[in-house]
């Protein structure tokens, strides 16, 4: 039996403080998935992407077919031309190749306008969650907001903020003229 009062205090104190501090603050989460998922400047955003994907799709299988124009009519006739008209030909099927190798890399490499511009979009869009997952947590007065998507184990619902991040970006983006 612990005979020293002070010392039982301490260790009660060391023991609860903590307890007692956690208390005060006040922790909500979002579901950065669940916002992703119904937030339709999301979904807009993608479909935008996707038909950018496909135009660039559409135009490297055309370049591709001139390519293989090019071959077969070089194949066609390579035996009965001249070696002058030959090397032409050759020289135009590699300068084609090196224009769908720079064609891929301008628009689809790790560099690529479309990466560029999803990296964009991506930019604008979390900005626009961040400052509404900052105004839920000042109107309502929450000292820290997680991400539920990333690591959440279990969660109260009652600390779940994802319904009010989704109304404060459906208010602004309905108040902003299009």
């Amino acid at each position: 039996m612990i005979k020293n009062p002070k010392y039982v205090f301490t260790l009660i104190s060391i023991i609860f403080f903590p307890m007692i501090l956690c208390g005060q603050l006040k922790v909500g989460y979002v579901a950065s998935d669940r916002i992703r998922m119904e937030y339709e400047e999301f979904k807009e955003s993608e479909s935008q992407l996707q038909l950018d994907f496909q135009k660039i799709q559409f135009e490297y299988q055309e370049m591709l077919k001139e390519l293989d124009s090019l071959k077969q009519a070089f194949e066609t006739q390579r035996l009965m031309s001249s070696p002058e008209w030959r090397r032409e030909k050759e020289q135009n099927i590699k300068d084609k190749e090196t224009a769908i190798q720079n064609f891929q890399a301008k628009k689809v490499g790790p560099e690529g306008d479309l990466v560029k511009k999803q990296s964009k979009m991506e930019y604008e869009l979390l900005s626009k969650v961040k400052k509404a997952v900052d105004n839920v947590a000042i109107d309502k007065g929450y000292d820290f907001i997680f991400d539920g998507s990333i690591s959440l184990l279990y969660g109260k619902p009652t600390h779940d903020l994802t319904d009010d991040v989704l109304h404060e970006l459906r208010k602004v983006n309905n108040s902003t003229p299009k």
